[in-house]
């Protein structure tokens, strides 16, 4: 699914400033040369300018930049018309300085009309190292109307802009990418429990065991043995042997694994990390808020303005209209999580986080290793931390609260359905804070896949809630009521798989899983009769639903299984649900002792789901809670070990985890944690999820650097790799469970 695109320019952005053209003049260039006038020795001849004042100077042109301007491509310099052919690989290259030195240019090759689509992008800084910028690429598209953008605006201060010997080569040799995978000793960059499995993957040629060495950070050995060979791994590619060292029991850090002549890269044995992990995976959603300011002394270099809270150049959520032809009134829609890297707000993505963030809490409460005080009141540095109630909970109640928002009121067509989502009219480009987004926003029709996400989750809210704030728990639940008879009265009101344009699609055709779903949630918290039987009566409820993915936003049976097993009830042939969870986890089980990188996740033909690091964690919660059901250490080891891919065991040799690990994802696509793009802006947030490998490979980056990629390389750590290197709220809450029940195995 298409649910992400990077756009050259907004609707807003050079169609409505000032644009000036200046005549073209004679092509005067070699057949595979498409800028024409690069030298400027035609003076502007074919550039045209936007938002400054610009003409020839030092033989090149110079442009004086404004200072004030909100967004990038408020000023601009460029050139249109360009031919680009699809596959064929190009170099853009050009002289250009800054004055005052440390500003930076937003150079752009993309599509001159609307969607505006980059195709590649680049944000140097100018005056700092040199002023000669060459970069290659591949076209993923054929089209005449290239374009050549050089966006110089988003500056408090005026500055100067120079540029010179501007070029776009056609046919050049293409760059190769070769991703560095560091030694080829694979571990788990984070944390061995030290009662717990402990494995790494060895990447060689040989056919024999080969010994190896479990050193402590001072270069002792502490334990040592041989290699078990596995032979080619289909997920990458590679030849591999495992190498089991769980054996040793001692604690530490900085340890490190020797085989082969290569050393891997250090990691600790203890439980700490995952404290810690279990905490920032969570934290995450504070800087995902909308429609409040995000303070940063709770969040060093993170803070921001509030965003869509109707400040300019915000439009704001607080009276936000429907598509036109949709509905004739507007909603206050205001708070929740940005979805991702967008600023769109998804019930669908909303509900299955809100369902996992909330599992996690309720897992905690009734498991035998749980540990309910790790997300307790002040544990997450929150505004509203110190209220008495488990932070966890305000967290999840900042999405519940807008989820409830989302709800067609009574009088109107469809009440009690909920809108799908909201979002900008058109794609925004990259980095644009929350605050300085000029989009018109939309709601989007009901659908019937969006008001069952709010009943399952409203329902239950209810019950975890009413300790706590009964007005909010009944609130919660007479939403999902009124969300699950509106349900049953349109069951078949499905999303557009064509509503992509501003945002994600999230279209879902089979909605059997979500009625189940919303149902049992319904169950647990009322034990009434009819959400009973419509459980029991429901085709779902006895299905084979573990497949190679175990669940995700579109996939909602087994978070419904998953409850009805955990959640204390009264469901008659509850154990035979139980007995469906074990089989699900001796499936995984199966999958992941079969797999040189010891992971429950062998999708059919190797070909990696969007977002595969957080299906591999989300399989692992079906070990997890086999482990919670019964007892056994092998599900419990299981889950364990499923964390060790995410965290560095894999054939890329990266952590997908931002912060953890000596190497770990850190541009991951979003449009305000954007520090590849901007200096003044950070990184993501420590404890962040990558989406990881990707074989589908849908942007245009990913497309030009990694075709033909197996499995486990189907992935870039570039912020324009929205199909591969995404950041999502449903990503990260698969991440934040598995943290939890990490952290409780001590």
């Amino acid at each position: 699914m298409n649910r992400r695109r990077t756009a050259l320019l907004s609707l807003t952005a050079l169609l409505a400033a000032g644009l000036t053209a200046v005549p073209a003049g004679p092509a005067g260039a070699d057949e595979v040369e498409r800028i024409r006038n690069g030298g400027f020795d035609a003076g502007t001849a074919s550039w045209w300018t936007s938002g400054v004042t610009a003409g020839p100077a030092d033989g090149g042109l110079c442009a004086d930049v404004p200072g004030g301007t909100e967004n990038r491509w408020d000023a601009a310099v460029g050139q249109n018309d360009l031919t680009l052919v699809k596959g064929e690989s190009y170099r853009i290259a050009f002289r250009a300085t800054g004055t005052p030195a440390g500003h930076s240019v937003r150079a752009v090759v993309g599509l001159q009309v609307a969607p505006y689509d980059a195709y590649h992008e680049v944000v140097p800084q100018l005056s700092v190292s040199g002023d000669t910028y060459t970069y290659t690429f591949a076209s993923p598209v054929d089209t005449a109307q290239g374009q050549v953008a050089f966006q110089l605006g988003g500056s408090a201060e005026p500055w100067r802009f120079c540029l010179d010997d501007v070029s776009l080569l056609g046919g050049v040799p293409p760059e190769k990418y070769e991703p560095d995978t560091g030694p080829r000793v694979r571990v788990n960059q984070v944390a061995y429990l030290p009662r717990g499995p402990k494995n790494a993957t060895l990447v060689t040629d040989a056919t024999e065991p080969l010994p190896w060495q479990l050193k402590d950070a001072k270069g002792t050995v502490v334990a040592r043995g041989r290699s078990l060979p596995r032979g080619l791994d289909a997920s990458s590619g590679q030849n591999v042997h495992s190498i089991d060292f769980g054996a040793h029991r001692g604690t530490g850090t900085g340890l490190t694994l020797t085989a082969d002549g290569e050393t891997s890269r250090p990691f600790d044995i203890g439980t700490a990390a995952y404290e810690r992990l279990g905490l920032d995976a969570v934290k995450f959603y504070y800087t995902q808020r909308s429609g409040t300011p995000i303070r940063d002394d709770l969040r060093p270099g993170y803070g921001r303005p509030a965003g869509h809270a109707g400040a300019a150049p915000n439009q704001g959520d607080g009276d936000v209209p429907c598509q036109p032809g949709v509905c004739d009134y507007a909603l206050d829609v205001t708070g929740g999580w940005y979805d991702a890297g967008d600023h769109g707000k998804y019930v669908v993505n909303g509900g299955i986080s809100v369902w996992q963030l909330l599992a996690t809490h309720e897992r905690a409460r009734n498991a035998r290793t749980g540990h309910p005080g790790r997300l307790g009141d002040g544990t997450l540095d929150l505004p509203e931390s110190g209220n008495g109630v488990p932070d966890v909970l305000d967290e999840a109640r900042w999405e519940l609260e807008f989820l409830l928002k989302m709800q067609v009121p009574d009088g109107k067509p469809l009440a009690g359905m909920a809108h799908h989502k909201i979002h900008d009219e058109q794609w925004t480009g990259l980095p644009l804070l929350p605050s300085d987004d000029p989009q018109k926003r939309e709601l989007h029709p009901p659908t019937t896949a969006a008001t069952l996400n709010l009943a399952a989750t409203a329902a239950q809210a209810a019950r975890l809630y009413r300790p706590h704030d009964r007005e909010f728990a009944a609130t919660a639940l007479a939403a999902a009521r009124r969300a699950w008879a509106a349900a049953l009265a349109h069951p078949d009101v499905l999303a557009s798989e064509s509503d992509g344009v501003g945002g994600g699609a999230y279209a879902d055709r089979d909605l059997s899983d979500e009625f189940y779903w919303a149902a049992a949630e319904l169950y647990l918290t009322t034990g009434e009769r009819r959400f009973r039987d419509h459980v029991l009566n429901s085709p779902v409820h006895t299905a084979d639903i573990f497949g190679p993915v175990a669940f995700d936003w579109a996939r909602t049976a087994v978070p419904a299984r998953l409850d009805l097993a955990t959640v204390p009830s009264r469901l008659p042939g509850r154990d035979g649900v139980r007995a469906s969870v074990r089989a699900g986890a001796d499936r995984y089980l199966a999958t992941l002792k079969a797999h040189p990188y010891g992971m429950p996740y062998a999708p059919e033909g190797q070909r990696y789901d969007w977002g595969s690091t957080h299906q591999i964690l989300n399989n692992a919660v079906v070990l997890a809670t086999a482990h919670d059901l019964t007892g056994a250490a092998k599900y419990r080891d299981g889950a364990v070990q499923a964390m060790d891919y995410v965290l560095g065991r894999n054939a890329l040799n990266i952590s997908y985890v931002t912060g953890y690990g000596e190497v770990s994802a850190q541009n991951q696509h979003s449009r305000w944690y954007a520090r590849q793009l901007d200096p003044n802006l950070p990184h993501p947030p420590a404890g962040s999820l990558s989406g990881g490998p990707n074989s589908s490979l849908q942007d245009p980056l990913a497309q030009a650097k990694l075709q033909g990629c197996t499995g486990q390389f189907c992935y870039i750590d570039d912020i324009q790799s929205w199909s591969t290197n995404e950041l999502t709220i449903n990503w990260n809450s698969a991440l934040a469970w598995m943290a939890s029940f990490v952290a409780d195995q001590e």
